[in-house]
């Protein structure tokens, strides 16, 4: 199996992409796996102390998890793959089974973060997108589909969002394979050539 791993900050357009490349290939050749799908599950919290977490530092990703995951899909073992709810902050009961394909493409915003995770990956592509045009998207995507209010997510964004992309996601940009920019008029042309000269 070979890994790509697919980054960049909030509303970079990593959904996107991937949406992109799935329609170019066969289902029988590629998987995927969201590093979304692993956020610690905090059960034992009430929603407004789950409400209060901060969901964009590495400590948030079950990557114990992500990484077992991972190493069964290598061996040819499927997977559950749990399902998050991002208006409650929790696991739902059910999951989904993920078979492991010649391509697996997980993407985060913090996969590069876990070293044994970067380990596994073996090209990794970094989505570079202006900071105004990532905090336009994440602003109507959380509105739209997550509940979250206006003002919510401007405080969001100012107060942790912009420290934490740059503590935890540029770093990152140096050491990935391949950059896009998303900004406007993106071309996966070379992901692609890429993914298909290893299929």
């Amino acid at each position: 199996m070979f890994i790509v791993g697919i980054t960049g900050g909030t509303g970079s357009g990593k959904t996107t992409i991937i949406n992109e490349v799935n329609k170019l290939f066969d289902s029988s050749d590629i998987c995927l796996l969201s590093s979304d799908s692993y956020y610690k599950n905090n059960a034992n919290l009430d929603f407004s102390q789950r409400d209060k977490l901060n969901y964009d530092t590495p400590e948030a990703i079950d990557f114990n998890l992500l990484n077992k995951h991972i190493d069964l899909l290598k061996q040819g073992i499927n997977i559950n793959v749990p399902n998050y709810c991002f208006t409650t902050h929790l696991r739902l009961e059910n999951s989904t089974v993920l078979e492991p394909k010649k391509i697996l493409i997980i993407e985060g915003i913090l996969i590069l973060t876990d070293k044994n995770l970067r380990d596994s990956i073996d090209y990794s592509v970094f989505l570079d997108c202006p900071r105004d045009v990532r905090f336009q998207r994440r602003l109507e995507r959380d509105i739209k589909e997550r509940g979250r209010n206006y003002n919510d997510v401007v405080n969001l964004f100012e107060t942790r969002l912009d420290y934490m992309h740059s503590k935890f996601v540029e770093p990152y940009k140096s050491k990935c394979d391949l950059i896009l920019n998303t900004n406007e008029n993106i071309d996966i042309n070379p992901l692609v050539k890429f993914i298909k000269k290893n299929l």
